[in-house]
């Protein structure tokens, strides 16, 4: 053999041990990791402490949902890395405070908003109304921040004592609609984005087709948006014993406010009696320490965190074999066919929660939490099926509109027995549409590149690379007309409403939860708890049931990742990052993107609201 084959062997020889090293080396290092893992597991103590005559500290992350977003093992790993947006699950806040209500050992609710990221009005409503049942004990409330914004803001109004930082601001922003519009832009790509759609106020799809928005889409802003802000200015107002007015003023004249305190941001909102005092951080540990005593150990006020109560209540009493249940389906996000994980509503995994509950013998009540801007027209007709086939088996079924329960969202709650709404529910938004983009103009223009070719028959025609053949688009349109007449039968049978009657309210306008209860759109104005009191007694259940909340369950290999992921990343001290404005207006951009490219009804029809799911 030669020097030269020689010299090639060792070099390859050399770069596979190097590969082999490599590859033995990682699978050393993630078996290391998984060891450590579950010594973390076993050694950890799972019980709390739970300190006597301490302040129970409500400090949540994020934003507040009624469903967190992914798998629990995904998510954990998503939140330490800093790609997605921390969350708080709303039922343990109100479950937290209520536990702490009668609990000697808690005289002080410490409400913490520094990581809180805001919240639909609805779910500040929830919160506020725990908030009030906790002081009706006579036990006592002191918010803490170094800024509040107006969603932290109508929390902390719900305490006996308002704290921030002496540096700090207090910003009633009040609301606001803008989106981002692309038809300037796509002209100049020569991208067409050929449109289908029924409903004067159907404006999901108007950033692709206008510059600015339309009258008719302002018209429906100001409306819901009018009536969201008057229930926050009077709860807000009612909450901290001002007038609904005085709140108002302040978010309008924040600036002439700020001058006369002399630029002296914290100091303004103390003239105006929003805020009760202004101290720095060491001021403010202090100060709880002084009400509630020092802890040794950490040198700050007793304290304990709404985690490690919850982890110690006691569990609810088992369901006794046939216990009539209500059972609780909840149905957040974009509306997707298939099957997606918890914070997207799958067609078909939603659809599969629904058939669980009604295959129970048990279950004689069925009620959908909907949290949806809607999304496929195909998804939410299979979920809205699944629910006609629990009413055909007789069980009673309950729509309960949070946040949002727009469009799709208002489709899927039409196959109930009673549709129920927040009076700050954003609804309606009965309309669909369909959009296909085409680009064959800059191929042809910039690039030279043209399509050609020949099909059998129209629909095998079509590509995006060419222009949208007439013949499908006259088909799509008919297909959105029958789509859209299929949705009126839809809330004409769920409200009693004539078609007619339906028509006139509905055209993708969007009605705050009030306004649709005046128009006939929901039948009642209340919580999820006024909901589940409804159904039991439409299932004439009387006193003696059970509330179950049906879930796909995590299997032993998924618990046990979950468990460990997060122990080793606690142990470590591994945080999320926080996100910059800068990183948080990309992220926006690529959710809108990504919300898009994630629609994938087989028929390309939606009932979207654009709306959002919060």
């Amino acid at each position: 053999m030669s020097q030269s084959s020689n010299i090639f062997v060792r070099s390859v020889r050399a770069l596979w041990n190097g590969v082999d090293r490599t590859r033995r080396f990682t699978f050393n290092l993630l078996f290391l990791l998984l060891v450590v893992g579950v010594i973390v597991l076993l050694m950890r103590d799972d019980t709390p402490e739970i300190k006597e005559s301490s302040a129970l500290v409500i400090a949540p992350k994020g934003r507040l949902v009624e469903q967190l977003t992914g798998r629990s093992f995904d998510s954990v790993l998503d939140q330490a890395m800093g790609n997605s947006v921390e969350e708080t699950l709303l039922k343990d806040v109100t479950d937290a405070i209520a536990a702490a209500k009668d609990d000697e050992r808690f005289p002080v609710l410490v409400l913490n908003l520094n990581g809180f990221a805001g919240a639909g009005l609805t779910k500040l409503q929830d919160v506020g109304a725990a908030l009030q049942d906790f002081k009706s004990s006579g036990k006592r409330v002191v918010a803490i921040a170094d800024n509040y914004s107006m969603d932290s803001y109508y929390l902390a109004a719900h305490a006996d004592e308002v704290i921030m930082h002496k540096m700090g601001m207090l910003a009633i922003e009040g609301m606001s609609r803008y989106r981002m519009y692309y038809k300037e832009g796509l002209d100049k790509f020569g991208i067409d984005v050929n449109v289908f759609k029924v409903g004067t106020f159907k404006s999901a799809v108007e950033p692709y087709l206008r510059d600015t928005m339309s009258d008719e889409a302002k018209l429906a802003n100001r409306e819901w948006m009018g009536d969201l802000w008057v229930q926050y200015l009077e709860e807000v107002g009612a909450a901290r014993d001002m007038d609904a007015a005085a709140i108002d003023r302040y978010a309008q004249d924040m600036g002439e406010l700020m001058m006369e305190a002399g630029g002296d941001t914290a100091q303004a909102a103390l003239d105006y009696g929003l805020a009760d005092q202004a101290l720095s951080r060491i001021e403010m540990r202090q100060y709880l320490i002084d009400l509630v005593g020092e802890d040794e150990e950490s040198k700050s006020y007793l304290r304990t965190n709404m985690r490690d109560l919850l982890a110690v209540q006691p569990p609810k009493p088992a369901k006794e074999a046939g216990q009539s249940t209500v059972a609780v389906v909840v149905a957040r996000g974009s509306i997707l066919d298939g099957s997606h994980p918890p914070g997207t509503i799958g067609g078909d995994s939603t659809a599969a929660l629904i058939r669980d509950a009604r295959e129970d013998e048990d279950v004689k009540a069925i009620i959908l939490r909907v949290d949806s801007g809607g999304g496929s027209a195909f998804a939410s007709e299979v979920i809205r099926r699944e629910l006609e086939a629990a009413q055909e088996q007789g069980i009673k079924v309950i729509a309960s509109m949070g946040t949002v329960a727009a469009s799709g969202g208002y489709w899927i709650s039409t196959s109930s027995d009673q549709i129920w709404a927040h009076p700050s529910t954003i609804t309606g938004s009965i309309g669909i549409f369909a959009m296909i983009p085409t680009y064959q103009k800059p191929l042809k223009e910039y690039l030279g590149v043209q399509v050609d070719g020949i099909s059998t028959a129209p629909l095998a025609s079509f590509r995006p690379d060419r222009a949208l053949p007439e013949e499908l688009g006259a088909s799509l349109q008919i297909m959105i007309n029958r789509g859209y007449e299929e949705f009126l039968e839809r809330v004409s049978a769920a409200t009693g409403m004539s078609t007619e009657e339906v028509n006139e309210v509905a055209q993708g306008r969007v009605w705050s939860g009030e306004d649709a209860f005046r128009l006939g759109l929901v039948d009642a104005l209340g919580d999820l708890e006024d909901a589940i009191a409804a159904a039991a007694e439409l299932a004439e259940l009387g006193e003696d049931y059970t509330v179950r909340y049906v879930e796909k369950e995590l299997d032993f290999t998924q618990r046990l990742l979950s468990d460990m992921t997060a122990g080793v990343l606690q142990h470590a001290g591994i945080q999320a990052s926080e996100a910059t404005p800068l990183r948080a207006m990309l992220r926006d951009l690529e959710a809108q993107a990504d919300e898009l490219a994630r629609f994938n009804d087989p028929n390309h029809i939606y009932a979207w609201s654009t709306l959002g799911n919060d």
